[in-house]
């Protein structure tokens, strides 16, 4: 399985808006550290090539690479969306569950809003898709 790490947003858009869908907009609610881990003497910076999650900028408009920071960090408990459509994924136990509506079960998600509910983006609670709280 893969976990969300800041870079990961540098690969993946929105199933359904592709190009108009990327970057992903990341709400996180519970992140873990790990303080140990370090960047690879060989691996050359920066190691996003568009864009850089942990910033929330694009790479070319970076004027230093937070590499070494951003290696210690994955996202524990969040939120992954499209700033077009406002389609969501929840991303649990460091895993985003990026599935399309037709296998997403509406008891589910809407539990996972609603435990989160303080830390959901507003534009997520009222017009989310394929569910929202209000």
């Amino acid at each position: 399985m893969l976990k969300l790490k800041y870079r990961l947003l540098n690969y993946i858009a929105c199933p359904y808006c592709k190009d108009s869908g990327f970057p992903l907009k990341l709400a996180i609610f519970e992140r873990v550290s790990y303080e140990k881990r370090s960047l690879p003497v060989e691996m050359q910076k920066p190691l996003c090539d568009l864009y850089c999650g942990y910033r929330e900028a694009k790479v070319s408009e970076l004027n230093e690479y937070p590499c070494e920071e951003c290696i210690k960090y994955e996202v524990k408990e969040g939120i992954l969306y499209c700033p077009s459509c406002l389609r969501w994924y929840p991303i649990i136990d460091e895993i985003p569950r990026i599935l399309p509506d037709n296998y997403r079960k509406q008891e589910e998600d809407l539990k996972f809003l609603l435990l989160y509910r303080d830390k959901v983006p507003e534009e997520i609670r009222r017009h989310g898709k394929p569910f929202k709280l209000e």
